[in-house]
């Protein structure tokens, strides 16, 4: 079972005061990046139990999510007098809850942290489930633990500070979470207006893909089985993120989204997923994220970044595939034939 506890917010000070009071502690930090520490952090200033947190800034982007902003954290504790009984505030997106996250439960052999996720793709996703890490060797997430904040406070208020693309970017784990559900969440993503989002409309969405992964979490918190539903777009979306990363870096969600594509034509080919299903799908996310630029002469490199995903065994690259809506097929497998026929979908289909 999750320890964690997720609030759905309506008053950002109470909730963040009740967690607080929650996770006994002698000293308080707070980690921002540079976005949230200007964008964010002002709505949490006025908040009595955190008159005496101590705030530790790292650099934003995913470009900053690696070792050495790691030990610039570690550093910081150390200096600023974190002991094994303090308490972290991770706030900001994937990357700060992923880091911060990682830094806390390595910190003195692990501390207590709480996130506050302020991107949609942290709250729907990287803040929830105890997956912590960093980038390494130009691999994601290739380091980490799991370990859970002992609380998840998601306030959509935070989502007023961000810009399409980084609403874009959330939404494609929501659509996976659709997916891999029921049809009547799966019809109300593919129709709602991504352009022109209704933010409370959203965050009821937001409610009930959390509740998605928390139910499948639940099952499995360190992804020996069922968990590895949440792979659904990953094992091409995670190789078009570091592919892309080598040449123009793309958001996480929208690698996600990407990924969709050819595990959808896979599982259409394979496991009998509805083909028009797929197609509406597929034409949701091409409309919302365009594509990505490869070529045939990309295929191999693709390929080898699949078989250095960490769900993979024996050297044979693992895919989440569907049956249907709701109907998850872990533990599948693709010749690399199968894979470069998705390719060719994902460029021409």
């Amino acid at each position: 079972m999750s320890k964690q506890e997720v609030i759905l917010c309506e008053e950002l000070e109470s909730s963040l005061t009740t967690a607080i009071g929650n996770c006994p502690h002698d000293k308080l930090f707070i980690l921002t990046d540079e976005h949230t520490h200007r964008l964010c952090l002002p709505q949490l200033s006025n908040i009595p139990t955190l008159k005496e947190a101590t705030e530790i800034i790292i650099g934003a982007e995913d470009i900053h999510k690696n070792l050495e902003t790691l030990a610039s954290v570690w550093q910081a504790l150390s200096e600023k007098g974190a002991t094994r009984h303090s308490l972290l505030i991770n706030l900001g997106g994937g990357m700060v809850t992923d880091l911060g996250g990682f830094a806390a439960s390595t910190f003195k052999r692990g501390i207590a942290y709480i996130n506050i996720p302020t991107t949609l793709l942290a709250m729907v996703d990287a803040s929830v489930g105890g997956k912590t890490g960093i980038n390494f060797g130009g691999l994601k997430n290739e380091v980490g633990v799991f370990n859970d904040s002992k609380f998840v406070i998601l306030d959509t208020e935070f989502l007023k500070t961000l810009d399409a693309e980084n609403i874009c970017s959330g939404y494609a784990e929501m659509l996976k979470h659709g997916l891999i559900s029921t049809e009547a969440m799966w019809e109300e993503l593919v129709s709602f207006d991504l352009a022109n989002p209704d933010l409370k409309q959203l965050q009821r969405m937001v409610g009930d893909s959390v509740k998605v992964k928390e139910r499948i979490v639940e099952q499995d918190p360190h992804e020996k089985s069922i968990r590895k539903a949440l792979n659904l777009g990953h094992t091409f979306g995670h190789a078009f993120e570091s592919w892309a990363l080598k040449r123009k870096p793309i958001l996480h969600g929208y690698a996600v989204a990407f990924g969709l594509i050819p595990e959808l034509y896979l599982s259409v080919a394979k496991t009998g997923f509805p083909t028009e299903k797929m197609r509406q799908t597929v034409t949701f996310i091409k409309e919302n994220y365009g594509t990505l630029n490869i070529t045939c002469d990309d295929y191999d490199e693709l390929i080898e970044l699949m078989h250095h995903d960490k769900k993979n065994q024996n050297g044979i690259i693992n895919f989440t595939m569907m049956g249907a809506i709701g109907d998850i097929r872990i533990n599948q497998t693709a010749t690399t034939e199968e894979i470069k026929e998705a390719l060719d979908f994902f460029r021409e289909g």
